[in-house]
């Protein structure tokens, strides 16, 4: 897995929040997630969206990506 933020989304310390702010998402879906590399771009639109949107957007994400388990 690996977190990822440019420096065109702010400095150091905006960028370390954004990356926190995936892996923290990230940490909620992991068990339900299947063996494989991730990586994960912070973008701007990061910082003005709430943890409710962050949380839907990054489940959607998922579904479209067939990243989840399935359970048998």
């Amino acid at each position: 897995m690996g977190f990822t933020a440019t420096k065109k989304i702010g400095n150091a310390v905006v960028r370390n929040r954004a990356k926190r702010r995936l892996r923290a998402l990230f940490c909620e879906y992991s068990n339900t997630l299947k063996d494989g590399t991730y990586i994960f771009v912070a973008k701007q639109s990061l910082f003005n969206a709430s943890h409710t949107k962050l949380n839907d957007d990054f489940a959607k994400v998922l579904t479209r990506s067939k990243s989840y388990k399935v359970n048998s």
